[in-house]
This record gives structure tokens, sequence and C-alpha cells, in this order.
């Protein structure tokens, strides 16, 4: 599969998703102007990599700041993960989050109660 790497900006988070290196990471700040514009490429390559994804899938959200107009589409990923997941793969979120942020720490607690996928929190100091 094609590696995806979109590297961040003060409006864009830092997206890598690499199969061959077990690399599916989205961080920093998520505020774009067109969030489908953004994330539906993101959202396809997922799809694409259920039909023929690893035996394991850690997604780490390494995010400092989200909108709303993302949230929708982050919880979207989240979604295409748990279909993942419902096939019989292995999933694992790891949401990281600064120990000091108390939303973004509750954000990831409010996706892994919407979600059947098994969440870690990784409270980063």
């Amino acid at each position: 599969m094609d590696v995806i790497k979109i590297m961040g900006t003060d409006d864009t988070p830092t997206v890598i998703l690499d199969v061959a290196n077990d690399l599916f990471e989205i961080s920093g700040r998520s505020l774009p102007e067109d969030v489908a514009a953004f994330y539906n490429p993101i959202i396809d390559w997922i799809e694409k990599y259920n039909q023929s994804p690893k035996v394991k899938t850690v997604f780490n959200f390494k995010l400092v700041y989200f909108n709303t107009a993302s949230s929708k589409m982050l919880l979207d990923i989240l979604m295409k993960l748990e279909e993942l997941f419902h096939a019989g793969k292995e999933v694992l979120i790891k949401w990281h989050y600064a120990d000091d942020d108390e939303d973004m720490k509750e954000a990831g607690e409010e996706y892994a109660d919407i979600v059947d996928i098994p969440f870690e929190q990784v409270a980063v100091a």
C-alpha cells in the first residue's frame, strides 16, 4: 500500500500511515479549513487497508487540539478501525495527551465510550 505522509501545519495535523513500518499516527493540531478534503483521503486509505490489514494495528492519536468539524472526522476514522476490530483483527487505539490537558483526556474517554475498540489512554509529561 502507498504510504501517506502529511507534514503538519498550524492548522492541520501530521499524518503518517505506513503499513511496512507499523506506523499509524495522527498528531498535532487539527482545524483544517476544509475537513472533508483533508480527511477523506485518510478515511479512503483506511478502507483500503481494512481489505488486507496486518494481524495487529496500533493507531496513535497524539493531538493537542482539534475543532468540532475535525472531531466528526476522527470519529469516522475510529469507526473504520472498529469495523476492522469486528472483523476479528487486533486493533488498539493509543490516545496520547499532555498529563495536564483534561480536555484532551476527556475527548479520548468519550471516543472510547462511543466505539467498541481497545483504547489506551497515554498521559505524556
